[in-house]
Order: structure tokens, then C-alpha cells, then sequence
């Protein structure tokens, strides 16, 4: 069974599919989410002069110390190959003059995205598994049911338990539910990226990691309500440049690879610089080519246009939101958790390959990767779970308390206490705040609210900053905290020893 219909899950089904019969349940509608609203693309070494060993070397760049060098070797030698199965399966990436057109995006050393529909990638990549998934004989789809429970005993996984009730026995669960964007009361993140996959395999005893650690976007449309639309990393890399409201470029001085720096680095910069002068930092591409920005870009032309902007002539209102949590349900490079019987991809798994801070267009890729490697696990039979700690299994309960009231209190809470910049008092205040919440009547805001304290504790725990995780009371990276952390229960504990080199 596949809980959950992205990139990573329908990747996952797919492969399985061909050796046995596949189960895919999702809350909404096949392929609704969060790869569907990917804009930038799939990172890959594959343009002139690239390499694989450059891509990880960004990679673990980007991460801040944090990242897992294996990892990153094993997912950027898949990045290739990953391109190679989509296009087989009918993603028509983008191409100029016969060439495999690569975008340069934040952090990377080289163009090396391959993109589709200019800034439309995850829209197109999921209609064509879609499809797949649709047509395939050995695999049954359940859509608009939530999973509120993993049935789990002392073996392992035996099934799960839908909203409402009903039982679905099931001993091999791969979890694909998605990001955690509403955890903060700013997300790019559609609406059903309310920390799931984290939630589920917490209940079932299975161990988390680097909570803390959650990739703020630097440039979310500063228009409209939660969530915000997104004005892509791409754009920056096709010459796009931040301003203040006084004209000065925002980036100058900051980092050395200016509006082109890491995505912690540069959302600090618009965060710090429009609290500084009490009016939003914009983008401008008026200095390009007006029809080659909106052939490039017509979905984030389109996203302004809707709000009466001009994205090749106009200032563009921007804003940090939350994008990506680096951390999730600790995995090895199989998709292995710490519970036999359950996997997890995607963006709700952690391999450990992002450490603090997500390269960007390694997402798409790491949900790829991991959900391949995840199914041929799976269609092999599976094996020992993840080295590291199991909790006991503590069921959803519900509660009397209104789950969307709940929601929005969390987001409040969090965005305020634990955002872009963290201090002791604030997260303090965040953990109280979020224990004087009533219990929620719905098993979505009861996860929400578990992890968002467990990631109140992570981002506590760690007095230091790294990558996204950022402390004004402790605002220097500190060495002998230069190691990742992992939580069963609401105890750190140190990180398991997981041996990658058989599945790099």
C-alpha cells in the first residue's frame, strides 16, 4: 500500500506495480499536492562539463555540515537515470535547439535543472505518472480518503485505519503524504500538507529527524492569503534581482553568490531587510527581455497577473514563507523506517540528504530517487527495519476540540515562535502555547499539532545556527553540534550508525 499520491508515491507504485498488486490511497484527488505545484524542476548532472560529484558537492554545500555525504552521492549518481524514466514515461522536458534545456537555480554551481512547460515541471510530471497510475491493471486507487492510523504490532505494520473507520490490511505501507507547510501560518504549501506522513509514523512508534530543520522560500507572492503563490527560484537564476524599497539591491554585500545564494541565506536577507524598512522586498526582471520572461515563466506570470501584476514589467512583492522540512520519518537509502513493514519517500522521509538547508530542485529528485528505491525494496521483500529507536504506538484519540480552529492557532503560534528566526524565549513560549491547545476532534489536527511541538522541541534543543535553523541567541554554527538528530518520543537521541554503502 501507497499512502499518498506525489512523485515519490506514484514513482513507488509504478515500479512496485510491475511484480505485485498496489494499493495507492490519498486524502484528495490522484495527484493533488505539493509535486504538482513544483515550478522549478529536476536537478541532474547532465549539461556540459557537469558532474555527479559536483551536484553532491553543492549539495552537502547547501546542507550546512548537516547533509549525509552517502546520501548525496547515491541520490545525485540516480539524478541521470531519474530523467531518463521520466521522459520514458512521457515527460517531455523542455529543450533548446535539440538540447536538454538546464536552468541555473540557488546554490548550484551549474545549470543543471531540467525543467518542463518552462516553470510548470511538477504539473507535468505528475499528470503523466497520473496517468500511468490510472491505466495500470495491477493498481487499485482510493482517493479522497485520509489514513488516520498505521496498524502496527510487535512485527510490524499489518494495515491501516481510514477516516471513518474502516480497516485496510496491508503488511508493506510506504508513506508519501507530503510536506509540512501548515505547520506556519505562511506556506507555499497546498493545503493538504499538514505533516501526515511524520504524524502517522509517530503514532506508530517510528523515529523522526532534523525537525528542526525547515527551508523558508524566499520569494512567496507577498499577495493574498495562505497559501501564497510561489515566484519560483528559477526566476532568480534567469536574472531576477531583489530590491528594497529605496532601490537598494538586497543582496549585495550578503553572500557572495548574491540573489543566486542559499535559500536560508537569501529569505533571512528579504525578512531582515522589509522588517528594517516596514514595506516588502520586490523582484524585478524589467531590465530582461519581456516575452522571453513570460515564455519562461507563464505559470508564475500567470500567478501575478491574477493579482494585477506584470512579472516582466513590474516590481514583484515578495515574502519568506515555509516551503520544505528537510526533516521527517528517518529512513536509509531503501526507504526502510525504524517499524518493519513501513517505508517513507518523498518529502515527509528523511535520508538526510538536504541537511539544513535543501538545495534547490533537490526535492523532485530526492522524491524520485527515493520512491524507486523504495519499491524495488518492497518487491524484494523488504528486510530489518532502519537501525535506530521504536516508540511505543499511541492511536489517535479524538478530542472535543474544532480541528480548523486548531489549525489556525498552530500556524499562528509557530510563525510567530518558531520561523525564520528562533530565540529561546520565543520557542518557550511556542511549547506552552501549543500544550494549552485542546485536544482536536480530527486525527490531521491532532498530527499537526504533535509535530509542530516536536519540531518546537528539535529547533529548542539545537543552540545553534545552521542552514534554516536560525537563533538569534546562539547566531553562530557551533562544531560539536554539527550532527544530525533523531526523536522517538520527545527525547533526542543521538543518530543511528546506518550503513548506506550496499544501496548507494
Amino acid at each position: 500500500m501507497v499512502v499518498g499520491s506525489g512523485l515519490g508515491g506514484l514513482a513507488a507504485a509504478l515500479r512496485i506495480a510491475a511484480h505485485r498488486d498496489v494499493i495507492v490511497v490519498t486524502k484528495g484527488a490522484l495527484g493533488e499536492g505539493s509535486t504538482s505545484w513544483a515550478q522549478g524542476g529536476i536537478a541532474a548532472a547532465l549539461g556540459p562539463g557537469d558532474t555527479v560529484q559536483a551536484h553532491a558537492a553543492d549539495t552537502l554545500l547547501a546542507g550546512a555540515g548537516l547533509a549525509d555525504a552517502a546520501a548525496a552521492d547515491a541520490i545525485c549518481a540516480d539524478a541521470p537515470g531519474i530523467i531518463a524514466d521520466l521522459a520514458a514515461l512521457g515527460v517531455a522536458f523542455d529543450r533548446d535547439r535539440g538540447q536538454l534545456a538546464l536552468a541555473r537555480e540557488g546554490a548550484h554551481s551549474l545549470p543543471r535543472v531540467a525543467h518542463v512547460g518552462g516553470d510548470a515541471t511538477g504539473r507535468h510530471v505528475i499528470d503523466a505518472l497520473a496517468l500511468r497510475v490510472r491505466r495500470h491493471e495491477r493498481i487499485r486507487v482510493v482517493e479522497h480518503r485520509r489514513v488516520d492510523d498505521l496498524l502496527v504490532d510487535a512485527p510490524g505494520i499489518r494495515g491501516v485505519r481510514l477516516a471513518g473507520g474502516e480497516v485496510l490490511p496491508a503488511d508493506r505501507v510506504v508513506l508519501a503524504t507530503g510536506g509540512s507547510g501548515h505547520l506556519f501560518a505562511r506556506t507555499t504549501n497546498p493545503a493538504g500538507a499538514t505533516a501526515d506522513g511524520p504524524a502517522l509514523a509517530r503514532r506508530a512508534g517510528a523515529a523522526l529527524a532534523d525537525m528542526e530543520m525547515v527551508q523558508f522560500h524566499p520569494t512567496a507572492l507577498a499577495t493574498g492569503t495562505s497559501p501564497l503563490s510561489l515566484v519560483s527560484e528559477a526566476v532568480r537564476g534567469a536574472g531576477g534581482m531583489l530590491y528594497d524599497c529605496h532601490g537598494d539591491p538586497v543582496m549585495a554585500g550578503v553572500h557572495p553568490m548574491g540573489d543566486l545564494g542559499p535559500r536560508d541565506v537569501v529569505a533571512r536577507a528579504v525578512f531582515r531587510r522589509a522588517r528594517e524598512t516596514g514595506r516588502d522586498v520586490v523582484m524585478s526582471l524589467a531590465h530582461l527581455d519581456p516575452e522571453r520572461v513570460h515564455t519562461r515563466f507563464p505559470e508564475v506570470a500567470a500567478l501575478c497577473a491574477a493579482h494585477g501584476i506584470d512579472l516582466a514589467r513590474d516590481p514583484v512583492p515578495v515574502t519568506p514563507a515555509a516551503h520544505y522540512g528537510m526533516g521527517g520519518v528517518l529512513t536509509d537509502l531503501r526507504g526502510r523506517t525504524t517499524v518493519p513493514g513501513l517505508w517513507a519517500v518523498g518529502e515527509c522521509a528523511c535520508t538526510g540528504v538536504h541537511g539544513a538547508n535543501r538545495l534547490a530542485s533537490n526535492g523532485l529528485l530526492e522524491a524520485a530517487a527515493l520512491g524507486r528505491r523504495a519499491a524495488d525494496d518492497v518487491a524484494a521483500g523488504g528486510g530489518p527495519p532502519a537501525p535506530g529507536p521504536r516508540a511505543e504506538a499511541t492511536p489517535f484519540v479524538p478530542g472535543p476540540a474544532d480541528g480548523a480552529a486548531v489549525r489556525d492557532a498552530v500556524g499562528r503560534i509557530m510563525w510567530q515562535g518558531c520561523g525564520l528566526e528562533r530565540d529561546s524565549r520565543g520557542l518557550a513560549q511556542a511549547i506552552v502555547a501549543l500544550d494549552a491547545l485542546p485536544r482536536p476532534a480530527d486525527a490531521e489536527a491532532a498530527g499537526l499539532l504533535d509535530i509542530a511541538r516536536l519540531t518546537a522541541l528539535a529547533a529548542q534543543a539545537r543552540e545553534e545556527s545552521r542552514g534554516a535553523h536560525f537563533r538569534t541567541d546562539f547566531p553562530e554554527p557551533d562544531p560539536s553540534q554539527a550532527h544530525r538528530t533523531c526523536w522517538a518520543g520527545d527525547t533526542p537521541t543521538a543518530m543511528p550508525s546506518i550503513d548506506l554503502t550496499e544501496v548507494a
